[in-house]
């Protein structure tokens, strides 16, 4: 069954949301760990949050292509929220890792989730999808690899 226009954008939106949930707790993530151990993380996520903004950048344009409108701080308030928040122990390595897995396997369930919902209909925002997805598997290995490493198993 075809996705409407409307529900596309609906998608998009989410994501939207997502991508800028994640960078504002990888950002308080880059800069409130503390310890030696946690210095390679915090350059990683410091690093990905220019990637992650172009991220939303990306779906806010294909957004405003397909007729809709990007919302403001006051009205994207209800689209956060739903992820992992940032650590409270600024120690909590680990902690951070897990939530940033958490984070990227749930963006590559919606990217996924669009690349099927318009499969065949809209191949533009597909594409993005697809591109989106590869990022976000990418960060996913190195989360997982920074897992392994930093719990030991």
């Amino acid at each position: 069954m075809a996705v409407t226009t409307q529900q596309t954008i609906d998608l998009l939106l989410e994501s939207y949301g997502m991508e800028l949930e994640t960078v504002l707790n990888y950002l308080a993530n880059s800069v409130n760990l503390d310890g030696v151990r946690a210095e390679e993380i915090k350059k990683s996520l410091g690093a990905d949050v220019p990637g992650e903004i172009a991220h939303a950048q990306q779906l806010a344009n294909r957004i405003k292509q397909l007729g809709g409108h990007i919302p403001g701080s006051k009205s994207i308030g209800a689209m956060l929220g739903k992820q992992i928040q940032p650590v409270s122990v600024t120690t909590d390595v680990v902690g951070v890792i897990k939530s940033v897995i958490a984070a990227e396997e749930a963006a590559c369930a919606q990217y996924k989730k669009i690349i099927k919902a318009v499969e065949g209909e809209d191949y533009v925002t597909q594409d993005l999808c697809i591109r989106l997805l590869a990022d976000e598997e990418e960060h996913l290995v190195q989360f997982k690899g920074f897992l392994k490493e930093y719990a030991g198993g």
